[in-house]
């Protein structure tokens, strides 16, 4: 029996050797962490970070309203812009508050200390050029003055090479705390750029003809331009590389810039007025007198007519210019103060109306339309056959 007994009394005290060990490891870990960090301060930095993430929302709305109320105090004329702008960027914030008392807890040893407190840096970094990022968008009220100076498309680039250089600043701001040096970055792409310049010409010549095009203001988005064969129609778009202009029949047309630079283009829109040309031919049997009432009746109504352009500004005639194949020919040249498409076709209409009640009514003449005459004259009758 006491063989049994003893026997069976090992397992028993083994397994309670085993829990005093597990138990001993607990109190270890609890007190000395893993490996070295303390478990006490690991519950409260996570504590802390969940107080953070779950009063997001309350810290948000809190920052947001004390911001509104300082916008309104100044009088912000773009107050509803700038709080959406920077909502983002300060929903973010109580994340990175959360990293950073949590970092305080931990007490990381020095190797890892420098790489948490670079990396808290970095979101600190971050979040601050997003919301200069972000207050450039609202800003481009301000640089919209500059258009009384400058075209609207090149202030659109100038917004747009802000927003670059912001982006640029902050990856090197970014780059600069992990002691990553970006002066050889910078080398290389200019290196790799010379190489790139070399298989890509088009593609900076195009560039380079926009910044010409902008700079001379040879038109601007909304214009109604032609270029000498190629299209014609209505600037939506100056980019970097081409301009998009959307034809009558609205269909877009991509143009390179170089294309615009280096050919012939008329912009309508910069008209100071629009011309009607027309060549008017009436009959040949129109005597000299009911010519010369056409040409009075139709010099009157285009000079006493306010939507038409009077001389000296402009050169306003009717005159005989040619005895045609079938008529004989007026050319008409008048210029109208309005250069809307629209109303200058109504006006031209209007004209039109007039001039054929004057040719037909009031002078009692006819249009001309292209016609042949022919004239057979009489043979002399042939000799009788004599046999």
């Amino acid at each position: 029996m006491s063989n049994a007994t003893q026997v069976a009394d090992v397992p028993h005290s083994t397994v309670f050797v085993w829990l005093a060990q597990i138990r001993e490891m607990a109190v270890d870990v609890w007190h000395n962490g893993i490996p070295g960090l303390n478990l006490i301060n690991l519950a409260q930095a996570v504590g802390v970070l969940l107080f953070f993430i779950i009063l997001r929302k309350v810290l948000t709305q809190f920052t947001m309203n004390r911001l509104q109320k300082l916008l309104e105090k100044h009088n912000a004329k773009a107050e509803s812009s700038i709080l959406t702008a920077l909502k983002d960027p300060v929903r973010f914030v109580p994340i990175v508050l959360g990293l950073f008392f949590a970092d305080q807890l931990l007490k990381f040893p020095d190797s890892i200390e420098s790489v948490t407190n670079r990396v808290i840096s970095a979101m600190t970094l971050f979040v601050i050029f997003w919301s200069v990022f972000n207050l450039v968008s609202v800003a481009t009220k301000i640089f919209r003055k500059l258009e009384s100076l400058l075209t609207p498309a090149l202030v659109d680039w100038l917004i747009k090479l802000l927003k670059f250089l912001i982006l640029l600043m902050g990856a090197a701001s970014i780059l600069e705390l992990f002691g990553i040096d970006i002066g050889p970055i910078l080398t290389g792409l200019g290196l790799f750029s010379v190489a790139v310049a070399l298989g890509a010409k088009d593609l900076f010549q195009n560039i380079i003809a926009g910044i010409s095009i902008i700079t001379e203001s040879r038109f601007s988005i909304g214009d109604w331009v032609t270029v000498d064969g190629k299209v014609d129609g209505t600037v939506e778009f100056i980019g970097f590389r081409s301009t998009r202009i959307r034809r009558f029949d609205k269909a877009p047309v991509y143009v390179p810039n170089s294309t615009l630079s280096d050919n012939c283009l008329i912009n309508f829109s910069k008209m100071t007025h629009r011309r009607i040309l027309w060549t008017i031919g009436l009959e040949y049997r129109t005597t000299t007198e009911q010519l010369k009432l056409v040409q009075e009746r139709v010099m009157e109504y285009i000079l006493g007519n306010n939507d038409f352009a009077q001389p000296p500004e402009v050169s306003t005639f009717m005159r005989v210019v040619q005895f045609g194949d079938s008529s004989i020919d007026f050319q008409l040249s008048a210029f109208t103060n309005t250069t809307n498409a629209q109303e200058w076709m109504k006006i031209r209409e209007d004209l039109a109306y007039r001039l054929k009640e004057i040719v037909e009514v009031e002078a009692g003449a006819g249009f001309a339309f292209p016609s042949q005459s022919v004239y057979v004259e009489s043979m002399p009758e042939r000799a009788a056959d004599k046999g």
